[in-house]
């Protein structure tokens, strides 16, 4: 699966790229390149993977020369959402030394962190193939990143959750207090309800729980989806039941807790999505390579 930067998500790396630059150059340079390095070296590199993994974030080195204004071009022979091996060529930038080596730490940062998060998803994925589930991402992400981490989760075969509080209603257990210290009919049914008539339409509502009974309670309203918080198993199949007899068209979301050991046996419940923060919040960096080639 191949796949490319939208304008929002080109916006986002141009916005992070500029940040990330001004923490490295602090309107001085890179006084290593100007002790160094002349302003006619020229030099060509390349982009090695260094383990197994799928990558993401291949436009961010285009992206980083032009901030530098600097004519580096790059040519790019893997594109994101494609599968690394050891030794994987993933780019050759050939042009200016000093500008190559400016841009080093900076495109490294970015590829190796989406590719990270995508190589995550992609196990995932993987672990629950053959079942009716599908691995979504949270807003469990890094300030400023979000936009593009969830790029690099549809990168490694998952699908996006809401991006944000402004785009989907999804009712908490906080949620739920406040509108129970306040109303004559706190159930959680009454909740969705008064959702449904305050939000825009085709907004889905989602509401969490984390007991059978609760539920029950939300499954009268007719919710898009409720998230079934840190359920056993057992429990899932149980609510699965209670879901196709009270409200078939809800769709059922596991999340809490869920690891590349349990994954499995929750998506073998019959859940249609399973939510996991891991993939952002927690992914190891893919370990790529900038290895010299040659001067020019």
């Amino acid at each position: 699966m191949t796949i490319q930067f939208t304008q929002p998500q080109e916006t986002a790396a141009k916005a992070l790229i500029k940040l990330s630059l001004e923490e490295d150059l602090n309107q001085i340079g890179d006084l290593t390149c100007q002790a160094l390095i002349n302003e006619s070296d020229q030099a060509e590199i390349q982009i090695v993977a260094r383990q197994t993994g799928i990558l993401a974030g291949a436009p961010i080195a285009s992206l980083v020369f032009s901030e530098l204004d600097s004519p580096v071009h790059c040519s790019h022979h893997l594109s994101d959402g494609d599968t690394l091996q050891p030794g994987s060529i993933i780019a050759t930038y050939s042009g200016p030394l000093a500008s190559i080596l400016i841009g080093e730490r900076t495109i490294l940062n970015f590829m190796t962190h989406l590719s990270g998060v995508a190589s995550l998803t992609a196990k995932y994925v993987e672990a629950i193939q053959g079942t009716n589930a599908t691995i979504l991402d949270t807003r469990k992400t890094l300030p400023g990143w979000r936009v593009l981490e969830k790029y690099a989760v549809t990168a490694g075969g998952g699908t996006n959750h809401r991006m944000g509080l402004y785009d989907g209603v999804l009712i908490k257990d906080n949620h739920l207090a406040a509108w129970a210290s306040r109303n004559s009919e706190p159930s959680i049914a009454a909740a969705i309800r008064h959702a449904r008539e305050s939000v825009p339409d085709g907004k889905n509502i989602e509401v969490e729980v984390d007991r059978l009974d609760q539920l029950a309670d939300a499954l009268q309203a007719t919710p898009e989806i409720v998230l079934l918080d840190n359920m056993s198993p057992e429990l899932l199949r149980q609510a699965i039941q209670m879901r196709n007899q009270q409200s078939p068209s809800t769709l059922l979301e596991a999340s809490g807790g869920i690891t590349l050991e349990s994954i499995r046996s929750i998506a073998d419940t019959g859940v249609e999505r399973i939510s996991i923060g891991a993939i952002t919040h927690s992914a190891i960096a893919l370990d790529l390579g900038f290895d010299w080639k040659r001067r020019t």
